[in-house]
């Protein structure tokens, strides 16, 4: 049932439960960051199982601020420098497999070539794992991983469990989840294992990654406050953040009262980077992909940039790829386009008013970023794919809350940046070697699947070429 409440306001019922839908950037704002004290947790999701309970996304209140106050200095720009390594060996993976689909010439599905190689990411610099999904489909890893996609979280019966709680509970005792169970216990297994293994090795041996970020964690004093938890915007709107600090009650040099992170946490937040890490940007370099296929004059002027790119450096890192601007901008109307979390929500804690509109506590607040990035009131020919609307001029004329592919205020997306790394690292390498081509394999438009995140449903089917010059001139040193 849907009950209009005002411009760009709608609500519906989940069972019982009042959802309130609102799509005004100024009244997001309010919600996300100015007045974030009585919006503080995303929906609850009951009878959830670890480790997912335990990881960043399902934590909350407290808890959630002090596991974040922690994580975010793991992903400041000196820790991501240390994840270039790792995730320049699983793009190696990824060009060499490109290489052999421009040999034969054929359509194949660029989506798959895409899942496989943030996997390898996700397992290594997450699970402190090496693995080759690739080439080895059957890695226990890799299995175990596909298995959890497996469970949709829009299932029938997990929207029954959201809707009416109180009748689902006795229910999930008696439903048997073999394979949930087993997937659950692979999981926190292989990182307990390793865990072990790194608290026995010299610290000049252990291995950079994110696991080991956080290990380093539990005997460090680094953590931030409350206002600095918006990795999207860390300077600037200091009004906003000030007025955020009084509702919050928390002060500039406020530290959390608790700093350990238990294992448990470091095994869900490890577990997070699959939820959040592995379909997300793979889905992301896809659609790339494929609107760059279909619009060539797009793909002549990124190649024109990555060229002149290499002119300069030998290989991309985490310092140099700030300057492809145009990739950045390609990136961003890719995410306006096909934003993956297209729909996301807070749960009002105390009855408010926000810009007028009172909210009741206890019902949840929905934020349809999809609409939002196709809102014709902000967004000219909306569904047309214009890179040149994220110029620094373009956003500078926008309302900054018209576009929310990483959400936004301290519960945003915290793994952003690297995230955006990660995809600039493989997109710059691929459109130095390569061209890819629109064929008669390729679906315009996509069709598209909406389960945990946006992606499409049958794959992207492309062809894909080598540029013609020299070989030594397309070789990075990480590639030879």
């Amino acid at each position: 049932m849907a009950e209009f409440v005002g411009k760009k306001r709608n609500k519906y019922y989940l069972g019982r439960k009042p959802v309130v839908v609102v799509a005004d950037p100024e009244m997001l704002r309010q919600v996300m960051v100015k007045d974030f004290s009585s919006f503080p947790n995303r929906m609850s999701l009951r009878f959830i199982t670890k480790p997912m309970s335990d990881c960043l996304l399902m934590l909350r209140n407290e808890r959630w601020k002090r596991v974040r106050s922690i994580l975010t200095p793991a992903f400041s720009a000196s820790k991501m420098k240390e994840m270039v390594p790792l995730i320049n060996t699983a793009t190696d993976a990824l060009i060499k497999n490109l290489d052999a689909f421009a040999e034969s010439a054929e359509a194949f599905n660029i989506h798959k070539c895409f899942g496989c190689f943030t996997m390898d990411v996700v397992a290594s610099v997450a699970f402190g794992t090496q693995v080759d999904s690739q080439n080895n489909c059957d890695d226990p890893f890799v299995r175990h991983a596909q298995l959890f996609f497996s469970f949709t979280f829009f299932r029938p019966i997990m929207l029954f469990f959201a809707a009416f709680p109180s009748l689902a509970a006795p229910l999930v005792g008696i439903i048997p989840n073999k394979k949930r169970d087993n997937m659950n216990h692979f999981f926190i297994r292989t990182i307990q294992k390793i865990i072990k293994q790194r608290e026995e090795q010299p610290p000049e041996q252990r291995r950079r990654d994110f696991l080991q970020l956080m290990l380093d964690a539990r005997t460090s004093d680094e953590s931030v406050s409350i206002e600095h938890f918006d990795t999207a915007h860390p300077v600037g709107e200091a009004h906003n953040r000030s007025e955020q600090n009084q509702d919050n009650q928390v002060g500039p040099q406020e530290r959390p009262q608790m700093k350990m992170i238990t294992e448990d946490e470091i095994v869900g937040q490890a577990f997070v980077f699959l939820v959040a890490g592995y379909e997300t940007s793979s889905n992301t370099l896809a659609f790339a992909c494929y609107l760059l296929a279909i619009n060539p004059e797009c793909q002549r002027e990124l190649q024109k940039e990555v060229d002149h790119f290499f002119t300069r450096h030998e290989s991309p890192d985490y310092t140099n790829v700030q300057e492809l601007k145009y990739l950045d901008m390609v990136i961003s109307e890719t995410l306006r386009l096909y934003p993956p979390g297209f729909r996301f929500a807070r749960e009002i804690e105390r009855d408010c008013v926000v810009n007028g509109q009172s909210f009741p506590k206890g019902a949840t607040f929905e934020i349809p970023a999809g609409f939002l990035h196709r809102d014709p009131e902000h967004w000219p020919d909306p569904d047309k794919f214009i890179p040149e609307r994220f110029t620094p001029e373009a956003k500078a004329s926008r309302h900054p809350f018209v576009y929310i592919p990483f959400g936004a205020g301290p519960r945003n997306c915290v793994g952003m940046r690297l995230a955006q790394l990660e995809m600039k690292m493989a997109l710059v390498r691929l459109f130095r070697r390569f061209n890819l081509l629109a064929c008669t394999e390729t679906k315009v438009p996509l069709e598209l699947k909406s389960s945990s995140t946006l992606g499409p449903k049958n794959g992207v089917f492309v062809k894909i070429e080598r540029r013609h010059w020299d070989e030594s001139q397309v070789n990075s040193p990480s590639e030879d």
